[in-house]
């Protein structure tokens, strides 16, 4: 996933995926939409907001879809998505904030 805005459905990225929840909930995201910690949603730092991925936590299986609706996250170069809360859930990293992933463009919900 290379480039401002990429979305090529081909590549998969690498990386940590950490989570955000109350703390931002009702907050404005990057879309527009008013962020919500129990809707399937994420952060990512170049795809187009609006974009599917499929989020796969590589020690796990666990597998989980989410809509980009924010620019995240920043401070850590090894981070390469924010999930929402209920994601996280899903993949079962909530207690340890951070989980390897991999990510990859698909086609919707």
């Amino acid at each position: 996933m290379t480039g401002r805005d990429a979305s090529p459905r081909s590549e998969a990225q690498r990386g940590v995926a950490s989570w955000y929840g109350a703390a931002l909930a009702g907050h404005r995201t990057a879309s527009g939409e008013r962020f919500d910690p129990e809707k399937m949603t994420a952060a990512h730092r170049t795809l187009r907001l609006g974009t599917w991925v499929e989020v796969v936590r590589v020690d796990t299986g666990a597998r989980v879809r989410v809509r980009i609706t924010d620019r995240g996250p920043f401070g850590h170069a090894d981070r390469i998505i924010d999930l929402s809360r209920a994601a996280a859930r899903e993949l079962g990293m909530l207690r340890a904030g951070v989980a390897r992933v991999e990510v990859r463009v698909v086609d919707g919900p």
